[in-house]
């Protein structure tokens, strides 16, 4: 297989006429080969009637079918060997054993949701049979279960080029779910996207399914996107990126004759309060466990903890130092693409050339060759940050800022006026429990993921994981887009009333013929 240039609409290769777009490698600022030219409204219009038309068909695939389908493209996906891992790398700046860590999580993210697949408890079969006898008025026979509501866009993450890309979560619940997906490649991995692509797009033909299962464009803009999410065939979009991007969309998607979910994923900075107790037992430990997460991946993983808040006093003040050092120490490291770095860069200006803060440390000189992150530490007090709304604002990279709290009511305080969260997390020890008490309730309000004595940074990919939270760290706070509850957002609610035997669907048939767990006049049943 080798990389073309071309977008894949259904079963076909094709070459886009709107403009010319290369990828970049970000270490050096080469571009890449081959160009690639962007799609037009056509295309996309091509590729979602194409899904319309595969819809039904594909929902009604049987449970195995699907399953097997996602397994289908997870051994692609390790098929392509070296191949893929040299695209990935030379498109992202990212390591060899980052790139590798990320497909073995691409791969067990498809084979998990092929396991769910097979077990069938997300269709949530429930059954109320009829009661003709009672009084006053008899009950109609009642059966429901959950669909795909159809065709879905996805687009790809700048940084994630595999794991929240062309065959990511996203994808892979939406197809999970039976919603065909037309997605949207990130313009930084456009190769990487079409290789990606490419053994979707096999694994549609080898296991019979209809071609508009899965369509790839490309766009550099908005023009492509626009139409995409504008697209009456498309009926929900997932989205990992900027707060800007996802409001976009999330205002486009609500402006259609027909409004659809946008499920985005947006931006966070992931407060981190290191307790007293803590503080007095473990400050040079969780000063380096703090500096290691800050600067995983250059600091663009978007759990990275973006504060951390402690009592002022002679602990805290240990905790600084180490920070400080532990800082000073890392070495700067390739950002995902220019842009990235650039807004790195305008974000630590700021705060370096804010009067309220105070820059406490910088890590080692970035090469002038490379878009490297040179990782940063700042601090303030809790009374400026409190009275700074502009300290909240998320600066995506290898920089955090500490703040000192007068005590407990200021680590409160600061609680209560965060926006929306996909992290918060609590260093503690047992006589931190009161004030972790304390902490609990505000923090259950503001963030999907509650952690104590760990960094927020790593994603365990299972069935309890939430990776959501309160706007704007994502638009809806009821979802995740990362573990096996995320096919939810692909699904909604359908009631069988009444219906002959013949009709009904072989989850709600009495029998259990796909013998899953059901809740059947209000006892839940196993098969």
């Amino acid at each position: 297989m080798e990389v073309t240039g071309e977008m894949l609409v259904g079963a076909r290769a094709v070459r886009g006429t709107e403009g010319t777009i290369y990828a970049v490698n970000p270490a050096t600022g080469e571009k890449l080969t081959p160009a690639f030219a962007g799609g037009s409204a056509k295309d996309v219009d091509a590729a979602c009637a194409l899904a319309k038309a595969a819809f039904d068909a594909y929902r009604a695939t049987s449970l195995e079918q699907r399953a097997h389908f996602l397994e289908t493209i997870a051994q692609g996906i390790v098929d392509l060997g070296d191949l893929l891992v040299e695209r990935v790398m030379s498109e992202s700046g990212l390591p060899r054993p980052r790139v590798e860590g990320e497909r073995g999580r691409t791969v067990g993210q498809l084979k998990l949701f092929a396991a769910l697949v097979r077990e069938g408890r997300w269709l949530n079969v429930i059954v109320d049979h009829a009661m003709p006898d009672r009084k006053p008025a008899p009950r109609p026979d009642l059966r429901s279960r959950k669909i795909p509501v159809g065709p879905v866009a996805v687009f790809g993450a700048s940084n994630f080029p595999l794991a929240f890309s062309v065959a990511g979560g996203d994808t892979a619940s939406a197809l999970a779910a039976g919603c065909p997906v037309v997605a949207k490649s990130h313009p930084s991995h456009l190769g990487t996207s079409e290789l990606i692509g490419r053994v979707i797009q096999r694994a549609v033909a080898d296991c019979g399914l209809p071609e508009g299962v899965f369509s790839l464009v490309f766009g550099e803009g908005n023009a492509v996107g626009e139409a995409l999410v504008s697209h009456p065939a498309i009926q929900a979009v997932g989205f990992t990126g900027s707060r800007r991007g996802g409001r976009a969309l999330v205002a486009l998607a609500a402006a259609r004759e027909v409004p659809i979910p946008v499920f985005a994923e947006m931006s966070s900075i992931n407060p981190v309060f290191v307790l007293p107790g803590a503080l007095a037992q473990k400050a040079e430990q969780m000063a380096q466990g703090l500096a290691d997460s800050v600067t995983m991946g250059t600091g663009q993983f978007c759990t990275k903890p973006g504060i951390v808040l402690g009592m002022e006093g002679v602990a805290f003040d240990r905790f600084r130092q180490a920070a400080e050092a532990a800082i000073a120490a890392k070495s700067a490291t390739t950002m995902l693409n220019a842009g990235i770095h650039s807004a790195y860069e305008h974000g630590v200006a700021q705060w370096a050339g804010h009067d309220k803060v105070d820059k406490l440390a910088s890590g080692q000189e970035p090469a002038k060759s490379s878009f490297a992150g040179q990782p940063t530490l700042f601090a303030t007090s809790a009374k400026d940050f409190l009275a700074t709304p502009e300290l909240m604002d998320e600066v995506f990279g290898p920089t955090s800022l500490l703040i000192a709290c007068g005590g407990a009511d200021d680590a409160v305080a600061i609680a209560e006026q965060l926006e929306g969260q996909l992290t918060a997390t609590l260093h503690m020890t047992e006589e931190d429990t009161d004030l972790a008490r304390r902490l609990l309730p505000v923090l259950e309000r503001k963030a999907g993921r509650i952690l104590v004595n760990g960094f927020p940074t790593g994603v365990e990919v299972c069935h309890a994981m939430v990776h959501g939270g309160p706007s704007p760290s994502t638009s809806d706070s009821r979802v995740t887009s990362v573990g096996t509850m995320a096919i939810e957002r692909f699904l909604r609610p359908i009631c069988y009333q009444d219906f002959p035997a013949g009709l009904l669907p072989e989850s709600l048939q009495e029998n259990n013929p796909l013998h899953l767990w059901r809740l059947i006049d209000g006892k839940l049943q196993q098969p």
